[in-house]
């Protein structure tokens, strides 16, 4: 692979006024990630606490730029072969994808 842009980054372990403990990816100092507080009773910290039980590797993060909640989300999940197949079904209902051949990316 040939890299075309680089940029650090910084993954803190931040505790909320409320006391959450939360995730929080730095990108700049006017742009950040913030994990969604599982915590909350809210529609999202509600929706996030589920989705923490059936897959405890996922992740979302709400943009933060400026100082504002953009309303933009960055989800992420670290998943095995089997966990990601359940994970695609669960979301796509057309499964015409499985017909396409499984083809890696070569580096």
């Amino acid at each position: 692979m040939k890299v075309k842009e680089s940029k650090e980054i910084r993954l803190q372990k931040v505790i909320t006024k409320t006391g959450a403990e939360l995730y929080r990816i730095v990108v700049s100092p006017s742009l950040f990630y913030l994990e969604q507080n599982p915590l909350k009773p809210s529609k999202y910290g509600v929706a996030y606490r589920e989705l923490k039980k059936a897959y405890s590797d996922f992740y979302m993060f709400w943009e933060i730029k400026n100082g504002k909640f953009t309303g933009r989300l960055l989800t992420a999940t670290f998943l095995d072969r089997d966990d990601i197949d359940r994970f695609i079904d669960s979301i796509i209902t057309d499964e015409s994808y499985k017909d396409y051949e499984d083809i890696k990316e070569e580096f």
